[in-house]
């Protein structure tokens, strides 16, 4: 009975702490939205939406960041169509969440993170750009007016307030999910998942970047210090690490309400990751750049 109480509050606790990071940043962004919204006017408008060309560049390199709080915050960007798919899709493949500390912790050399960083940032960039390219014109179209609308937030009330409706309806559904995610985590592991077929051609990579999807930073954690401890290969690492974006997805599925355009964008994430998970373990790729 106390064994089972302690794990409870042990789930509840990693919730709590998962989700209360990425608060600032939601509250951060539902509150720039409204300012665009309420107080920019037209051209500056005009302005943030004309910046898209270049999001795929400025969102690989702010996914890099050691957190993923990014994630969410470019999701959310997205549902009111501030920036671009293309950014969104390079600020996903970048987000790094806890690879850095878990690399640094293992004593892996800096020559090997800055690849991984490197790896990350590249591809981020050239899928952004070319997913801008052919969908850019559908993408420039505002709707932060109509995303409040959804989310019945009773903008007119003033920026503040109905920034902070915003974040706590969506920290709400992302501590439940978090919540589900813990309790199945205690009973299935990533680490066992992701170890147990990381060494199988294709499938290794595929399992590696499905584990990557999991919403939480136990995934991250998982898949770097498998890697780190030689459990799983570069490829499988970079696959596991690509499709992984933190809470980022969990925004996406909430605030978009667009869902076949939510699948869509997933199964591309977790195909790019795949793709070049396979591209650096069966061309020798990661032999030449150290990995």
């Amino acid at each position: 009975m106390l064994e089972a109480l302690h794990e409870l509050v042990h789930i509840v606790l990693h919730a709590a702490l998962d989700t209360l990071k990425i608060v600032p940043f939601l509250f951060l962004t539902y509150l720039a939205m409204e300012l665009l919204e309420h107080k920019a006017g037209a051209r500056v408008m005009r302005a943030v939406s004309g910046a898209g060309k270049a999001g795929p560049a400025i969102g690989a390199a702010l996914g890099l960041l050691p957190q993923c709080g990014f994630s969410a915050a470019a999701a959310g960007f997205y549902a009111g169509r501030v920036v671009t798919l293309g950014t969104l899709m390079a600020v996903f493949l970048a987000t790094s969440d806890e690879m850095i500390a878990v690399f640094v912790g293992e004593g892996l050399p800096a020559a090997t993170v800055f690849t991984v960083l490197a790896v990350k940032l590249i591809t981020g960039m050239l899928v952004g750009f070319f997913v801008d390219a052919i969908l850019f014109k559908r993408n420039r179209t505002l709707h932060v007016e109509a995303l409040c609308e959804a989310e019945g937030c009773h903008c007119e009330e003033g920026v503040w307030r109905s920034a902070l409706h915003h974040t706590l309806r969506i920290t709400l559904f992302v501590l439940i999910i978090n919540l589900v995610l813990g309790a199945v985590l205690q009973f299935v592991e990533p680490e066992r998942l992701a170890a147990m077929l990381g060494g199988l051609p294709v499938l290794g990579q595929g399992v590696a970047a499905l584990v990557g999807l999991v919403p939480n930073c136990a995934a991250s954690v998982a898949i770097a210090t498998l890697y780190a401890r030689g459990v799983l290969s570069a490829g499988a690492m970079l696959a596991g690490l690509l499709s992984g974006a933190g809470a980022g997805l969990l925004v996406l599925f909430r605030t978009n309400k667009h869902l076949k355009e939510n699948l869509l964008f997933t199964l591309v994430l977790l195909v790019i990751s795949v793709a070049v998970g396979c591209l650096f373990d069966y061309t020798g790729l990661a032999a030449l750049l150290n990995l």
